[in-house]
């Protein structure tokens, strides 16, 4: 299998929680010799790099320099994101088999990936914008909801850490609950229920081609 992942913050670059656990997630997976590669943001260390775990790192930078806010600072640095898991599609003979998107930055590359090379991808959620904005009923955060809202339309499938975040996805985007996966981060059993959530989208691209 071969899968791309989306982080917008990836080792060294650490802005919270997420990095670090992507980066655990893509040690694990290629431990399972999965084909994994990560496209990140990072402004200063650019350009391809092969870890030690045989993960491969893809860090762009954002072409345009100056934002007004988190949203054109997203929109902008998609086209980026898009361009560099093109050329890992073409460089591997048209084989990526799903992209999986850590939180919403990265869903508009996702989706016209998909649309465009018939890629599909896995919405990771990490948080919901109802969640981090007190103010999420403006017009400003409206359009953060609106992207979170085509990454679970647009979406093969969907993963959660628990329950609680299930219900709020439904709660709040009326997804269906069978296109949700709650997966812990339980160690005896984490990596397998990602794999098996990879596989059962992967299948799914198989039969419609």
């Amino acid at each position: 299998m071969r899968t791309v992942i989306f982080s917008w913050e990836y080792p060294p670059r650490v802005v919270g929680q997420l990095a670090l656990y992507v980066k655990s997630l893509t040690t694990q997976l290629s431990s399972k010799q999965v084909d994994v590669n990560v496209v990140t943001y990072d402004d200063s260390a650019t350009g391809k790099t092969q870890e030690p775990t045989g993960v491969q790192t893809y860090r762009v930078s954002n072409p345009v320099r100056t934002h007004i806010g988190v949203l054109t600072w997203v929109l902008t640095l998609n086209q980026e994101i898009e361009r560099v898991a093109a050329n890992i599609y073409y460089e591997n003979n048209k084989q990526i088999d799903i992209i999986d998107v850590f939180d919403w930055h990265f869903i508009p590359a996702a989706v016209t990936l998909k649309n465009a090379l018939g890629i599909p991808f896995i919405y990771s959620v990490e948080s919901l914008e109802d969640h981090r904005s007190p103010t999420a009923n403006s017009s400003y955060n409206m359009a953060i909801k609106s992207i979170e809202w085509l990454g679970f339309f647009e979406a093969k499938g969907v993963s959660v850490k628990s329950e609680w975040m299930k219900e709020e996805v439904i709660r709040i985007y009326k997804v269906p609950k069978e296109k949700i996966t709650v997966i812990s981060t339980e160690p005896n059993s984490w990596i397998q229920e990602v794999l098996k959530l990879y596989n059962s989208v992967a299948e799914v691209k198989g039969n419609e081609a």
